[in-house]
């Protein structure tokens, strides 16, 4: 059973990401993904990426695009089987050029030694 704590841990989880992204501090990914974290934005003209590892690259290459802010909201979290949490939130990003999206992710996070990590995320734009 999920106590408040991880509830709070989960949501604080998610906060993380985007300060991390927002502040381009890709080595400090590890303390938001797992090492084998599956990353789906496909729906983003994007890959399916399999570890943190592959994820980075994919974000530090050449010619990435990624918003400058990143605001995760109405954080639902459920428990999941075997000790996870499944998580679906709300992410409002804003762009180089003032944009706006609405994105919605559902995330699957697992208890780890070093504390809440994303294990599988899938990023859908809201059209």
């Amino acid at each position: 059973m999920l106590e408040p704590a991880d509830r709070f841990a989960i949501c604080e989880l998610l906060a993380l990401y985007g300060h991390l992204i927002d502040e381009r501090r890709w080595a400090d990914l590890g303390q938001v993904f797992c090492l084998d974290a599956i990353y789906d934005f496909t729906d983003f003209g994007e890959r399916v990426t399999t570890s943190l590892e592959e994820l980075i690259a994919l974000w530090t290459r050449e010619g990435a695009r990624h918003p400058l802010a990143h605001h995760a909201s109405n954080i639902v979290v459920t428990e999941g089987s075997d000790g996870t949490a499944e998580v679906v939130s709300k992410g409002l990003a804003v762009g180089t050029n003032g944009r706006v999206s609405s994105i919605r992710y559902q995330d699957t996070v697992i208890r780890t030694r070093a504390g809440w990590r994303i294990a599988t995320r899938t990023a859908v734009l809201r059209r």
